[in-house]
């Protein structure tokens, strides 16, 4: 049974989480995306101590040092050892600002308003903390002016490593963020801006990459081709189709031609529906991809549009005789972010079919998915995995601090405890501690898409079925869980990517062999 514990900060801030009878309120918090202080989780050193207003509690086990008698009887609880019985309000002896309660709000000043066309707006944001703000080329801020009660998403138009941020605004008529953006906002004026959020991304580019825009649905792909300019290893080929309605919905055309000289091997067209449009391509984006485009299926897809474009290139797709092995799509509405700036809770659908899995991530006004085909059960999961470590270290590598890898080396050693050399020596302690392990940095990132994405890869499931009975691991795994982390802490983003590949190789290759022993009726 869950509990609701009321964590109240000294800045008077009060956070809501949800605790479980068998769960620490500090591994509660700690799920919660709340770093409430700990610090040795044994009850021994006193770190965790907080005052309980009321409800009622197991107290645990601890030591004198960490809290007298004295102090438990006046209502002094430790957050690592207390488990509710009841609802609780708990004082917290830090900020809300130190416990890193998830995805931040910063503020920013409009340093650039310009009106592209008669329907699209952009504008460009210096954020005053700008080192605090790590994103994905694709993902999203939830925007706001001062003052007011709704917000709208928005995704970013530029690439990671650039100073000043860009958006791309479609205007829509009546629109609350529109007419703001056109009758009363200016230079100098600021935002704030809540995030960054959703699920989709550039992954690791080993696939040719085809890119879909639907009007501004352009600004995340810029966003991924800016990322993209800054990859020396780059091999693959680039292409870009961009739709739009009518002719002067076509932005941004003179950025998008600097991207055939900055990338080895780029290409764009773009398409307009309108009959009347003097384009040189009409209809519709399906109506123009070729075999170029799709590789018989050995590429990536990625697109951003309006949802009838989202759902006519998904048909498109799928009717193919070889549909793309991985299709990573988002889909918006003029509603997208009504409401405050506030996160919200996202919902996570997951869809299985014949050779394929789905899995989508909603919430107001903005869709992100991803469609993998091929062996949903097994190889697929492990690479979505990498796909999105590699994604979320890029989000926390300037977050974490001296308690963060405390935390997850415990967790490495956790699960590292159920290995001896090459030998499992218990599989559900390994399986469940492996998760912890893995699941750590998106907890940490506060995205909670990303940590939806995560939690909804079947991995654990494949490990279930795999390992029930088996004994081998690749031997490498356990000392690559810690490697990882010094990687990340040193900030060495090229020895992270390849740690997390060979690591995925090393679980896809134990996976096999434990099928391998089952086939051959090994223990």
């Amino acid at each position: 049974m869950a509990h609701q514990i009321a964590l109240a900060f000294e800045d008077g801030i009060t956070r809501f989480i949800e605790c479980e009878e068998d769960q620490t309120v500090a591994d509660a918090a700690y799920q919660a995306r709340i770093n409430i202080p700990f610090d040795c989780r044994d009850g021994a050193c006193g770190t965790c101590k907080s005052f309980c207003e009321s409800g009622d509690y197991d107290e645990g086990e601890y030591i004198d040092d960490a809290m007298t008698d004295e102090e438990a009887a006046e209502g002094y609880i430790l957050t690592c050892q207390t488990k509710p019985y009841s609802d609780m309000v708990v004082q917290i002896a830090t900020t809300s600002v130190l416990a890193k309660t998830g995805a931040s709000t910063l503020v920013g000043k409009i340093t650039e308003l310009e009106r592209l066309s008669e329907s699209t707006v952009k504008f460009a944001v210096q954020i005053e903390d700008r080192e605090s703000l790590n994103y994905l080329p694709g993902q999203y801020m939830n925007i706001a002016p001062p003052n007011v009660d709704w917000h709208r998403s928005y995704s970013f138009s530029s690439g990671p490593s650039e100073d000043t941020v860009t958006f791309l605004v479609k205007l829509t008529p009546g629109g609350k963020m529109s007419e703001y953006l056109v009758d009363e906002a200016k230079v100098g004026d600021t935002l704030n801006l809540t995030g960054p959020m959703g699920s989709f991304f550039l992954r690791e580019p080993v696939n040719p990459i085809l890119l879909l825009a639907g009007g501004t649905g352009l600004a995340p792909v810029m966003s991924i081709l800016e990322k993209l300019t800054e990859d020396e290893l780059l091999d693959v080929p680039v292409r870009l189709i961009y739709g739009a309605t009518f002719d002067h919905d076509l932005v941004e055309l003179e950025k998008l031609d600097t991207f055939r000289d900055r990338l080895p091997d780029f290409d764009y067209f773009t398409v307009v529906s309108d009959e009347n449009s003097t384009n040189e391509r009409k209809g519709y984006v399906t109506d123009h991809m070729t075999d170029e485009h799709l590789h018989d299926g050995e590429v990536d897809v990625y697109l951003c549009g309006p949802p009838p474009m989202v759902e006519a290139v998904r048909k498109f797709l799928n009717d193919q005789p070889n549909p793309p092995g991985s299709f990573y799509y988002e889909k918006f509405s003029s509603a997208a972010g009504a409401g405050t700036g506030e996160a919200t809770p996202s919902e996570v659908t997951r869809t299985e079919g014949e050779g394929y899995e789905e899995v989508s991530v909603s919430a107001p006004g903005i869709e992100t998915g991803e469609i993998h085909r091929g062996n949903a059960d097994s190889v697929n999961q492990f690479n979505a995995r990498m796909a999105l470590e590699m994604g979320v270290v890029e989000l926390v590598k300037d977050l974490l601090d001296e308690e963060d890898f405390t935390e997850f080396r415990r967790l490495a050693e956790k699960a590292n405890s159920f290995i001896d050399g090459d030998k499992i020596t218990d599989s559900a302690g390994y399986i469940d501690a492996n998760n912890e392990y893995h699941r750590f940095l998106f907890v940490r990132s506060g995205n909670e898409a990303m940590l939806q994405s995560y939690t909804n890869l079947k991995t654990v499931a494949v490990m279930d079925d795999a390992l029930t009975d088996a004994i081998f691991i690749e031997p490498d795994i356990a000392q690559e869980h810690l490697d990882i982390i010094d990687a990340i802490e040193a900030k060495d983003m090229a020895r992270v990517r390849e740690l997390l590949a060979a690591h995925n190789d090393h679980a896809i290759s134990t996976m096999n062999k434990a099928y391998e022993g089952k086939s051959e009726g090994q223990a």
